[in-house]
């Protein structure tokens, strides 16, 4: 049934096939971490030996039948795509017709299409929603404009700790936010938890939330991502893309579609582009829909561009970069707690994470801050430590890899309070071999969101 009506729906919108990709023998290059906007849940971290061809995915352990499919498999296979085990998901990590390298510069020059359908997409209604979602994260939520959104924590309740970062919407009717796949199994006991604790409590009014199975997610990032998304919209939707800011969403209708979807502007490269949420029927056919109509400008990525993309625009990598022992000072997060949070709390683990946010002479503080590295020499992996002149430990690498922007090394990690200024000289052990680093500021690139213009 769903393929008739995809059919029906979506061919008038279609002019034909797209070319093939040209078959390269390039193999990847970096060291992949996985993710989100998606991780693995958060253990112990290891330091282990890679090659500079080794693939490092969530998930690595799923048996081949354990392993799920997004609406796009079908898509990516056409496309010559490489797939690997990715928070419960076979997703594509190139494609064949370009190396790692080359997608994360086509993002950086033009646009790339990204499959983000492993990530979790839920509603949440209601008269009690406002409530409970300032319950379980920092963030100001009864302040969220209609169709604008923050990112945001999940938060223990004891430790203030990180259950998974994630994003919320504030739609006319509910909100809609968006969790990693690889958490999904912990998220799902975490909120099933926290709302049967919620309506225990009487005087709590009634929240009901909704996962949305098998939706469709792509993102469309680069700088030729507007112009793009423009030629595959209805004129009234046309006009309101162009009034559509960074951290806002609206609702949309593709030519010759029904199909309503959700365009978020924001992304996980630091440029400028958009999240779609598409009806599952309909996934397939507006994704090839987009790539039919800028031959010439969008091509296909995958999780080896997406990776170092996000590192160079400074953005955290759940199970990696942040965990469940990690609060959201510690993790640089200090930016999504709301001045109203800061003065009421009210939030799972408040008195712990306002206490941070105090100076030290207060009593407050943390003992370890999230940083940028520049590394000479060879490439820091996640595990690496950071020391200081005199060798003894101050931190540890969460992520690294060469920069293809910046044609140096990067990384990002956890150093001691006190050290986590930009231009401290430290060093990082690799492979054995102190090399010398520094801390920098993040992004390593800067981001090219297409913001509001500031009031004055």
């Amino acid at each position: 049934m769903a393929t008739k009506r995809t059919a029906a729906v979506l061919r008038p919108a279609l002019n034909g096939f797209l070319t093939p990709c040209l078959r390269s023998n390039c193999t990847p290059k970096f060291t992949l971490s996985s993710r989100s906007l998606s991780l693995q849940a958060a253990g112990p971290r290891k330091s282990s030996a890679r090659s500079r061809q080794t693939v490092r995915y969530a998930s690595s352990d799923a048996s081949a039948d354990q392993v799920a499919k997004t609406g796009l498999y079908d898509l990516h296979s056409s496309h010559g795509a490489k797939f690997v085990p990715f928070g419960g998901y076979s997703m594509p990590v190139q494609y064949s017709d370009l190396s790692i390298i080359d997608s994360h510069k086509w993002t950086r020059e033009n646009a790339s299409l990204f499959d983000v359908g492993h990530m979790v997409q839920h509603h949440f209604s209601g008269p009690g929603a406002d409530a409970f979602l300032s319950r379980i994260t920092p963030s100001s939520i009864t302040t969220i404009p209609e169709y604008s959104s923050t990112l945001s924590t999940l938060l223990h309740p004891e430790t203030g700790g990180i259950v998974d970062d994630t994003v919320i919407a504030r739609l006319p009717d509910k909100f809609y936010v968006v969790t990693n796949a690889a958490c999904k199994e912990k998220d799902l006991a975490y909120l099933t938890k926290e709302l049967d604790s919620w309506h225990s409590e009487s005087e709590n009014p009634k929240v009901d939330w909704k996962v949305l199975d098998n939706q469709g997610l792509i993102a469309l990032q680069g700088p030729k991502a507007p112009e793009i998304l423009s030629r595959v919209l209805d004129t009234q939707s046309v006009q309101a893309l162009e009034k559509l800011y960074f951290g806002q969403c609206m609702r949309a209708t593709i030519k010759g579609t029904d199909a309503d979807i959700l365009v978020s502007r924001g992304g996980y490269t630091g440029e400028d582009g958009f999240e779609i949420s598409i009806p599952p029927y309909a996934t397939e056919a507006i994704a090839t829909f987009l790539l039919d109509s800028a031959k010439k400008e969008l091509r296909l990525a995958g999780l080896g561009a997406r990776d170092t993309l996000r590192l160079e625009a400074g953005m955290c990598l759940y199970g990696h970069d942040l965990d469940d022992s990690t609060t959201p000072v510690e993790g640089a997060l200090s930016w999504i707690i709301g001045k109203d949070r800061r003065a009421k709390g009210g939030f799972h683990g408040d008195s712990i994470i306002l206490n941070q946010l105090k100076k030290k002479s207060e009593g407050g503080g943390v003992s370890r801050r999230r940083v940028g590295f520049i590394i000479e020499g060879a490439p820091a992996r996640e595990g690496a430590e950071v020391v200081d002149a005199a060798g003894e430990k101050i931190g540890n690498i969460t992520s690294g890899c060469p920069s293809p922007t910046l044609k140096r090394n990067i990384a990002m990690g956890y150093i001691k309070d006190g050290l986590h200024k930009s231009g401290t000289e430290v060093q990082v052990v690799v492979r054995g071999k102190k090399r010398k680093a520094v801390v920098a500021k993040m992004p390593f690139v800067a981001s090219k969101y297409f913001k509001a213009p500031v009031s004055k």
